[in-house]
């Protein structure tokens, strides 16, 4: 039988009751979103697979083609510089292209960087086409949230736009555990890099079976077929409301139908852009790729050796699924925000302790399972905190016109946080030392906790176009009248 949304429902089985069916229309709701939304995120993988790869890679890169410092450095931060321009493109093309197809181009793109990688021959070579991957990495870093928030739910959302982040913690561990397979095969690291494409098919093929987001296809004038999409994803749930949902994003798209940069800079617009941009700098100036990229070389310098410390970041990308998922099942409950300050905090102690851990060869000597444990407890705090929220948040606060827009400026900005704090790592602990390197992080923490709790808002429980009336207000298009979302709206303080 057919609703009055347009919904194709189920027919009750014998003996059901409403409150039966309705759970029963609610769980096949979750099903169809979970689907679309876990292959979206299969581009958060491949941004978790090649963060975690080049880790131990990297330790028998530098050892095959003899890169010093600086080389491996450039190895390194160079997949977030051309992530940077991934970025960019991705804004553009996520609108003109549709997300679906931006997100196939860029497992394609993967593909040929990951092989290029295994068959490098030179340093250069192997820059070149670690670029490549960023290319592919920085588009899909930001169109999976942006896709997933746009056919999620409300009630559900953050859960299913936290899949990216939980897709990014399987695809650290995947390539820990594929560094630990490969770590005694001769020639191995080009094995852990040139496993990347499959994950790259994976989403180029993945990706074809999905459909485009509905409020992608409203910006095309393709109401139809965003109501047929919307039928598809909510299947026989009767608590939906699809002609609800089209009036919602019609008038989200009449209030802000904005299509040029120019537009972020309007006066109640601003305070959102400095969210994105503080949550994106924050994130990444924490240091948590620093752990990432670094933590076989942060443990081999407690005295193991570097198979034993490939092995023991297995342990970290363990603790990082486990409290993504934790995440996961917490943000759509607790909010988004508790769980933001709550990591911060917890993420912030753990570095402040790996800098004293450093600092004392007491410790090092006789307590050298200490760092590994720090590392533990940073970890499980990103991925509670700041890891998700990030990518949910952009995806959630920025109005509909400019929604792509606003979240590339985020993405690259986090990018280049990337690039800075990944270039810079080894040429810091030279100068400053090891310890002196964490008690930095640490300090960034501390000015993190404090821009989080003064500038981000609580967006738990609210459709997109709820989120966007609220900071934004109804005046969004007119740039000259400020709207609810100036300095002095719920944008500009925690709400």
């Amino acid at each position: 039988m057919t609703t009055r949304s347009g919904t194709t429902e189920a027919a009750p089985v014998k003996g059901e009751g409403h409150e039966q069916l309705r759970q029963r229309g609610a769980r096949q709701r979750q099903r169809s979103a979970a689907r679309v939304s876990i292959i979206a995120a299969i581009g958060g993988l491949l941004f978790g697979f090649d963060t975690g790869v080049i880790s131990g890679a990297l330790l028998f890169v530098k050892k095959d083609l003899h890169a010093g410092s600086v080389a491996q450095e450039w190895i390194v931060s160079v997949l977030p510089l051309g992530a940077i321009l991934g970025a960019i493109l991705s804004g553009y093309l996520a609108d003109r292209l549709s997300r679906k197809w931006t997100k196939v181009i860029s497992g394609c793109v993967y593909v040929i960087g990951a092989l290029g990688c295994a068959f490098a021959i030179s340093i250069p070579m192997l820059i070149a086409f670690r670029f490549i991957l960023g290319l592919s990495v920085g588009t899909a870093s930001f169109v999976a949230p942006l896709y997933i928030s746009e056919v999620s739910p409300p009630r559900i959302r953050g859960g299913l736009v936290s899949f990216n982040q939980l897709l990014i913690t399987l695809g650290i561990l995947l390539a820990y555990l594929v560094n630990f397979a490969f770590a005694n095969v001769p020639d191995g690291w080009r094995w852990m890099l040139g496993v990347g494409a499959i994950p790259g098919a994976v989403l180029a093929i993945g990706m074809l079976t999905v459909p485009h987001t509905p409020r992608w296809l409203m910006e095309q004038g393709r109401e139809d077929d965003a109501r047929d999409v919307l039928k598809r994803l909510r299947g026989s749930d009767p608590d939906a409301d699809i002609d609800k949902e089209i009036r919602d994003i019609r008038k989200a798209k009449e209030q802000e139908n904005s299509t040029t940069l120019r537009d972020l800079l309007r006066p109640n617009i601003r305070p959102l852009i400095w969210i994105g941009i503080g949550l994106a700098v924050f994130q990444q100036f924490v240091g948590i790729n620093t752990v990432i990229y670094y933590a076989p070389t942060i443990l081999s310098k407690t005295g193991l050796t570097d198979n034993a410390a490939i092995t023991q970041t297995v342990f970290v990308g363990v603790t990082n699924v486990v409290f993504t998922i934790v995440a996961v099942l917490l943000l759509d409950k607790v909010g988004r925000r508790m769980l933001l300050l709550i990591g911060t905090a917890g993420l912030t102690v753990a570095i402040v302790f790996l800098g004293v851990f450093f600092a004392s060869p007491a410790l090092q000597q006789h307590a050298s399972y200490l760092a590994l444990v720090a590392l533990l407890v940073y970890i499980a705090s990103f991925a509670v905190g700041l890891g998700p929220v990030f990518w949910l948040m952009i995806s959630e606060i920025y109005p509909t016109g400019i929604r792509s827009k606003a979240m590339s400026v985020a993405t690259v900005f986090n990018w280049a946080a990337n690039f800075i704090v990944a270039g810079t790592f080894l040429t810091l602990i030279s100068l400053i030392s090891r310890q002196g390197t964490f008690f930095v992080f640490g300090g960034l923490g501390v000015l993190a906790f404090l821009f989080f709790v003064w500038r981000v808002p609580e967006t738990k429980d609210k459709s997109l176009e709820q989120i966007q009336d609220e900071l934004v207000g109804s005046h969004a298009g007119r740039s000259g009248r400020g709207g609810a979302g100036g300095d002095g709206g719920p944008a500009g303080r925690a709400s």
